[in-house]
């Protein structure tokens, strides 16, 4: 999308290759940012307002100027296709992406049908079996999993506040790990629910359902209503050093690196790291990506917490409940954006107990972690 927008790729021959059709709405994107953003013409729905709540603390967040917006995956597809119509230089195949790598300089992808060359392979794909795979590949990296299952709901009578979503709903029981719900209400009568836990192995299926129904009944007293649709996601939230670039090859996506480790937060990630590829090509013709010092800072404070979470020394609850407590909404999106000063990351700090942070912040640093407790 963003190479369509600039004049440079117009004699530029792209392929975009994938293994779906893009179809159906297989996702849902929610995402907060205050500018006018690429994919404006598809935001389903925006809230200005959100409610947070733990059995801690609960306030409903002004988060102006910022608004948390929402893109369905199929209205996302449809727009990109129709728009990459108008370029007779970009082609769409759908083939089953098989590896890619760099020989001479050259970029290659090897599908299922076909081998390709180019001066670039820009890949989201996670190769399960490549040095990109995460599990295992680092000794004493943290390796949780944010899993989410959700459903939209319609009732037959007025039953939501479109104006407000619900951010976070720690209400719920924490056993498990650091366990919430999302409401995102699209009208009246329709919202998406979604069940998300931080935990290191998935449920049995019939388990998020099971809590879905729950919630729905106790939580938001609705006795009937109808799901009319049904996504299901699995996010790494892991200290790994995904590779961003190998010679030709960029990655891009949870294969370069894009999931913010302590959130599962990656949309807004994805979005700087292609607008930084774009302008690169355009300004030197050329990709060379690096970690810039905030980019390290950042992936201190996520080994931080995922210490933290992972050695159950303090649940995700009451961190998350202490942090919105104590700062106001939009510091709280700029630290989890990557984006706040470092006066605004130690007043962020100073929201949760030193005795638990500090001694697990000396053990990213010196490299000396203490061994998971299950």
């Amino acid at each position: 999308m963003r190479m369509m927008r600039e004049p440079f790729f117009r004699d530029k021959k792209i392929l975009v290759i994938d293994q779906s059709p893009k179809t159906t709405n297989d996702r849902t994107w929610c995402f907060w940012e205050k500018e006018t953003g690429l994919f404006e013409p598809v935001i389903d729905h925006r809230w200005n307002r959100l409610q947070f709540y733990s059995g801690r603390f609960s306030k409903e967040l002004d988060i102006t100027p910022y608004q948390y917006k929402m893109i369905r995956g199929i209205d996302l597809y449809e727009f990109i296709k129709k728009e990459s119509a108008q370029f007779s230089n970009i082609e769409w195949r759908q083939e089953t992406v098989k590896t890619v790598k760099t020989e001479n300089a050259i970029a290659i992808a090897v599908t299922d049908k076909n081998e390709y060359s180019a001066d670039y392979v820009f890949n989201s794909i996670h190769f399960s079996n490549s040095q990109t795979s995460f599990l295992g590949a680092e000794e004493g990296g943290y390796h949780l999993l944010q899993h989410f299952k959700g459903w939209m709901i319609e009732t037959a009578e007025p039953a939501f506040d479109p104006s407000k979503a619900t951010f976070m709903d720690f209400r719920v029981n924490q056993e498990l790990g650091t366990t919430f719900f999302y409401v995102l209400p699209v009208s009246a009568t329709a919202a998406l629910v979604e069940y998300t836990l931080f935990t290191e192995n998935l449920l049995p299926s019939d388990a998020y359902d099971a809590a879905l129904q729950a919630y729905i009944a106790s939580r938001l007293q609705l006795g009937k209503y109808t799901i009319t649709h049904e996504e299901f996601g699995m996010i790494p939230m892991t200290n790994f050093r995904f590779p961003l670039q190998e010679g030709h090859v960029v990655f891009t996506g949870i294969a370069g690196g894009q999931v913010k480790g302590s959130s599962g937060y990656a949309f807004r990630f994805i979005q700087k790291r292609t607008e930084e590829i774009v302008a690169s090509l355009i300004q030197t013709g050329s990709v060379s990506l690096m970690m810039s010092m905030n980019d390290k800072k950042f992936r201190l404070y996520d080994s931080v917490l995922l210490n933290v979470l992972s050695n159950h020394k303090m649940n995700g609850d009451e961190i998350f409940a202490r942090i919105f407590r104590h700062n106001p909404p939009q510091r709280v999106l700029r630290f989890l954006d990557n984006e706040s000063s470092l006066w605004e990351d130690l007043q962020i700090m100073r929201s949760v107990p030193a005795s638990i942070f500090l001694p697990a912040a000396l053990q990213e640093l010196t490299g000396k972690r203490s061994t998971f407790t299950q």
